[in-house]
């Protein structure tokens, strides 16, 4: 992911007004005033928090995880402390914070796994649930979701084939 990082701008307002100097001068028409200058949106990173509360949500996103039956078959075999690392530095990097991502890219890290559809969903789950127990405003979720959520071609692969056993029969003509 790109980096969204932005610094946060101070807006300077410069009003310049002309005054006459003795009563006999005409006075001078007042200097237009500058429109405030609007600050540079703060980052995702920012308004999550930064690194320390990223690391909250996946901390206990991560326990969410690992009690989920329905998907932490694919952690079983995980370093839990490498995989949280790897998870940080990946949502501080695609919000826009200072951390750099080294773990491998999505669709390696995920290939021959079988992971379907309901199984990334469930994760999602899992992820909200962490975000929700946080209080994560809604606007700042749905940005992280979005942000994430590209990455769902990547990692879900056994909907894309059709296996034999629930393929529609072949019809005869």
């Amino acid at each position: 992911m790109h980096s969204f990082v932005r610094k946060l701008a101070i807006a300077i307002v410069s009003v310049g007004l002309a005054g006459t100097a003795f009563a006999d001068t005409p006075a001078k028409p007042e200097a237009k005033k500058e429109a405030p200058a609007k600050a540079a949106p703060k980052s995702l990173y920012d308004r999550l928090g930064g690194k320390d509360a990223i690391t909250a949500v996946v901390k206990d996103f991560v326990g969410n995880v690992v009690a989920d039956k329905r998907i932490n078959k694919f952690f079983a075999k995980a370093d839990g402390a490498k995989l949280t690392d790897h998870l940080v530095n990946q949502v501080c990097q695609a919000t826009g914070g200072p951390c750099k991502y080294t773990g491998k890219d999505m669709k390696t890290a995920h290939k021959g796994m079988g992971i379907k559809e309901a199984d990334f969903n469930a994760l999602v789950e899992d992820l909200v649930k962490s975000l929700d127990k946080f209080k994560v405003p809604k606007a700042e979720k749905d940005e992280l979701l979005g942000a994430l959520g590209g990455m769902k071609g990547d990692i879900v692969e056994a909907d894309a084939k059709m296996d034999v056993k629930t393929a529609p029969p072949a019809t005869k003509k």
